[in-house]
């Protein structure tokens, strides 16, 4: 009956379009609809990711979830640089790594089984890299923390950090691939029944696309929706944006560890956001030179603080390789916290 009705639930996508396209809804309208058509749609990635994972292992199959519910998340970082929104480009993509560490983190492994063995080398090795993300964010963002942070010298200090964060990425990632491609042949481990592996890429690619537009109208929305519930821009885009630009990876990660596969949701959880740290983040500043106006890596404290602090917390929680209920609330319970905390801090 759940399956049905999400299938079923598919059909908001098309009704969202309707409402912006033909009938002209209110913002407000659009927002609450747009966020809950991303629902069904992060089933369906999830889906069709837990069917890709079965033929290529939880490594490839983590790295594959990440990598098509990150493109909305980029997408939306494009639009708001051209709409000269840089706080909350910057807001969102630390509420991404923040939400995906503590929040999709904590409840998969509330949601999993307990004790489940995890691969604690690829876990521990993405939430290494985050690290490396942070410190390097600092670079730009220390000198941001007086004056103007959207000077133009600053976006050039960027441009340096954003290269060499791409080219660990990319280095890091081909080895990870490689490891766990070898893993899976190793295993002997052979799909069984399921989807094929082009229908099950197929699937996340066209999921991936109506994503994409049904998160464009919900940027374009989010102003009169902040404005109706009085939340500062820097929160909307650190919880809310981050939260529904990312709810692909969200809902696959919890709806597989729900299912028992508890180390596919845990890489889909981590590697989303290592992916987002070492490659989108970097990517939009690239971008956003052409565009305009460049985009400046200059988090504020509580940024750097919220991310760095997330990867120590998962690092601690995960050094044994082991899943742990409890374990997994305290890291709800820390992005509780942490959003508080963002909504204390106001905007810039």
């Amino acid at each position: 009956m759940g399956r049905k009705l999400l299938w079923g639930s598919l059909v908001l996508a098309p009704l969202t379009f309707l409402l912006r396209y033909t009938f002209d809804a209110g913002d407000v309208v659009l927002f609450v609809f747009s966020a809950i058509s991303l629902i069904p749609l992060a089933w369906l990635i999830g889906e069709a990711t837990e069917h890709a994972g079965e033929h290529t292992g939880p490594g490839i199959g983590g790295f594959l979830n990440a990598s098509f519910g990150n493109a909305p998340e980029m997408i939306i970082a494009l639009f708001a640089v051209n709409e000269a929104l840089p706080n909350v480009v910057r807001a969102s993509l630390m509420g991404s790594v923040v939400s995906n560490l503590l929040l999709v983190l904590g409840v998969a492994l509330i949601a999993g089984p307990n004790d489940a063995r995890l691969d604690r080398l690829s876990l521990l090795s993405q939430l290494g890299l985050v690290m490396v993300a942070v410190l390097l964010f600092l670079i730009p963002s220390v000198p941001g923390w007086h004056g103007d942070p959207e000077r133009h010298s600053l976006a050039l200090v960027t441009l340096p950090v954003a290269i060499v964060l791409l080219l660990v990425y990319v280095g890091e990632t081909t080895r990870s691939l490689r490891r766990h491609k070898r893993k899976h042949e190793e295993s002997g481990a052979e799909a069984e029944g399921g989807w094929t592996l082009p229908v099950a890429l197929g699937a996340l690619a066209a999921a991936t696309v109506v994503t994409a537009f049904i998160s464009e109208i919900l940027v374009h929305s989010l102003h009169a929706f902040a404005s109706a519930a009085g939340l500062s821009e820097f929160f909307i885009a650190a919880v809310i944006v981050a939260i529904v630009g990312n709810a692909a990876e969200h809902g696959g990660a919890i709806v597989i560890a729900r299912r028992g596969k508890l180390p596919l949701a845990t890489e889909i959880a981590v590697s989303s956001s290592a992916q987002v740290a070492l490659f989108v983040t970097p990517a939009v500043a690239l971008l956003s030179w052409l565009v305009k106006p460049a985009l400046p890596l200059t988090f504020r404290p509580i940024e750097i603080a919220a991310m760095g602090g997330a990867a120590l917390v998962v690092a601690f929680v995960l050094r044994e390789g082991r899943s742990k209920r409890w374990e997994g609330v305290l890291l709800v319970g820390l992005y509780a916290v942490a959003a508080v905390s963002f909504l204390i801090a106001g905007d810039r």
